[in-house]
């Protein structure tokens, strides 16, 4: 395989623009396309060209191409990636399709962004992985899209694990709960049928989730238990009544390389919660709370002085210090849940500049699909704990 940008390092407004192809132009592709628009504006990376969206529909494909502003539209995404205009593909479409896009576009020498979780099944994930270990020695770059890593709170919240704020590490606790399925009436889509989304809520929100827990500690999951539950096992589709495949909710245990311990809940039948992230880390000598709901907000405590004068405190993490936000506004002025895209992009054009590998790769993502296919496992033999990346779930 050879790359046609090996060697190459964009650097400054006389360089060449790398060009993009999205594939997908749905809710991803739009908060996508809103971070391809404002990212140089705002940080010092290789110029980019919004090149060409690609959809199945021609007619519909090219009204999102026009509002979001790329240069055409297109239906035929493997035409596309063999363009030699093209240099980025980003991937937006459903799981299923994940795999053959990101591969073809690999081999075909195309940086490659692609949305979590990497695929729906562990062997396309590894297939990916190999593509892009032998695609990374022609210079060719390739980054899943866990957008929450690029929280300047939660970013903040890893620096401040790291240097050892909190101490040891003990227990976390997150809930990704969510409420848009809560009508039994809310009509079927492809994230509820197995063939196109993997999973319900497990593939959907339980893969940011445990990417938080993993990305925060820097430790690995290495044993999980779950339990999954579908409240609504049938709604409206185009010819009827259509079977959910999938779940609606999730329960997870999982034990951390470390020996800390993380329970995991999530859900998109919680009545009320919105998009409700909540995490709650405790260590031997502090704690931290964050909800992304209040995305600019981190709450610290120290347990290290007098217990008279212990308790949490609000970061308003705005400042230019803190993570990504030195581009951004003056003190105090926040920051929204579309600017991780931004941020995301930020991160995998330096790393294409550098040359270095981008975060979370395509073996991150490979991790957690282990983890949830470990989840799936437990909760099918209502089993107590499942190694991850044991041999029992290895062919899903």
């Amino acid at each position: 395989m050879t790359s046609p940008l090996s060697g190459q390092v964009p650097d400054g407004p006389a360089s060449k623009p790398l060009a993009v192809a999205m594939i997908g132009y749905a809710f991803m592709g739009k908060a996508h396309s809103a971070a391809w628009r404002t990212v140089g504006s705002h940080f010092d990376v290789p110029p980019v060209a919004r090149r060409v969206v690609v959809g199945r529909d021609a007619e519909r494909t090219a009204e999102a191409a026009a509002r979001y502003g790329w240069e055409e539209s297109a239906t035929d995404w493997r035409d596309v990636i063999n363009r030699d205009d093209v240099d980025i593909v980003d991937i937006c479409t459903p799981g299923y399709l994940h795999a053959e896009i990101a591969i073809e576009a690999l081999k075909a020498g195309k940086h490659v962004l692609v949305e979590k979780p990497l695929a729906n099944t562990i062997a396309e994930s590894t297939e990916m992985v190999a593509t892009a270990q032998e695609a990374r020695t022609h210079g060719v770059q390739s980054m899943v899209g866990f957008n929450y890593r690029r929280v300047p709170a939660l970013a903040h919240a890893r620096n401040l694990i790291a240097e050892g704020r909190l101490g040891a590490i003990r227990q976390l606790r997150v809930a990704y709960l969510q409420d848009w399925l809560v009508d039994s009436e809310s009509p079927m889509t492809w994230r509820l049928r197995k063939e196109t989304a993997g999973s319900g809520a497990l593939g959907d929100i339980a893969s940011h989730a445990l990417d938080q827990v993993q990305f925060l500690t820097g430790e690995e999951i290495s044993e999980v238990s779950g339990r999954l539950r579908t409240f609504v096992a049938e709604r409206p589709g185009p010819d009827g009544p259509e079977p959910v495949t999938v779940d609606d909710a999730a329960w997870i245990t999982a034990e951390l390389s470390g020996g800390a311990v993380a329970t995991v809940e999530v859900s998109r039948v919680a009545t009320g919660v919105k998009n409700g992230l909540r995490i709650e880390v405790f260590g031997e000598r502090g704690a931290l709370r964050f909800d992304l709901e209040n995305l600019n907000e981190l709450w610290f405590m120290e347990a290290t002085g007098p217990e008279t004068e212990q308790g949490f405190r609000r970061i308003l993490v705005t400042e230019p210090e803190h993570p990504y936000l030195e581009a951004w506004w003056p003190q105090g002025h926040i920051i929204g849940w579309e600017h991780t895209f931004t941020h995301q992009l930020r991160d995998f054009l330096t790393s294409i500049r550098t040359g270095e590998q981008p975060q979370p790769s395509f073996e991150a993502g490979l991790q957690i699909q282990r983890v949830l296919a470990a989840v799936e496992e437990s909760a099918a033999a209502k089993s107590a704990v499942v190694q991850v990346g044991s041999a029992a779930h290895a062919h899903q």
